[in-house]
């Protein structure tokens, strides 16, 4: 599965092709779905352009992708960097009045447990962000099911993010859920081809990278999409 990672939290400083608006996120989707992803993952912004968890904000966002490419999953973040308190953060989640197909909760995050809960009690599927070895450790100690694990490599330097997704992966249990790897900056397409040579799900977007696999800037997500498909991602 190839899921297009939309915006994250990029500014149009950083790229003018960056999707902040529902609109702007619904016309990249659609765009995105066209030349290959199973599903999106967005970071809905507010009327100041900030990350937010607001039901008022999540609703715009997914409504808007939802109208223009119906059946499309779409996900969300649920990042601490968003809402740095865990109550604030479940509180959130306990009011959405529209509900993303599914959300990402990070594991080493003070609170991912209750945060998870919460969306596992509203009918959200929960995504496990596993950024560390350790982090596998508190995913499983989790009290709620989780429909799909994220193998997230961070790390700059493309060696270290390949040593980071074995490691990750190596502490798994036998029979995880679905796994998504991918990687961020350098790493992204090196992770990325890592990710189709062991046949698992990936990812691709602006919130991962700004540039295609020989280095030229990417005009936008759909040829970010376009290049990950000519990789072997499906």
């Amino acid at each position: 599965m190839l899921k297009g990672c939309l915006n994250g939290g990029r500014l149009r400083a950083e790229h003018s092709a960056v999707p902040l608006t529902p609109g702007q996120l619904a016309a990249d989707a659609v765009r995105c779905a066209e030349v290959g992803v199973a599903a999106v993952h967005v970071h809905p912004r507010d009327e100041r352009g900030a990350e937010s968890l607001d039901p008022a904000v999540i609703a715009a966002a997914v409504t808007a992708i939802r109208a223009a490419r119906p059946g499309l999953p779409v996900g969300v973040s649920t990042g601490a960097w968003i809402a740095p308190e865990p109550a604030d953060r479940v509180a959130a989640v306990r009011a959405w009045t529209v509900l993303p197909d599914f959300a990402s909760v990070n594991a080493h995050e003070p609170g991912a447990a209750a945060v998870a809960a919460a969306l596992h009690e509203r009918g959200v599927m929960v995504e496990a962000g596993l950024w560390t070895v350790a982090a596998v450790d508190a995913w499983r100690r989790w009290p709620v099911p989780t429909g799909r694990v994220l193998v997230e490599c961070l790390a700059e330097p493309v060696d270290v993010a390949l040593a980071d997704a074995a490691a990750i992966l190596a502490a798994l249990p036998t029979d995880p859920p679905p796994v998504l790897l991918h990687g961020e900056g350098p790493a992204t397409w090196p992770v990325l081809a890592e990710a189709v040579r062991r046949g698992l799900d990936t990812r691709i977007g602006l919130e991962d990278t700004l540039v295609l696999p020989d280095g030229s800037v990417a005009p936008d997500n759909p040829a970010l999409v376009s290049a990950a498909r000519a990789l072997g991602a499906r």
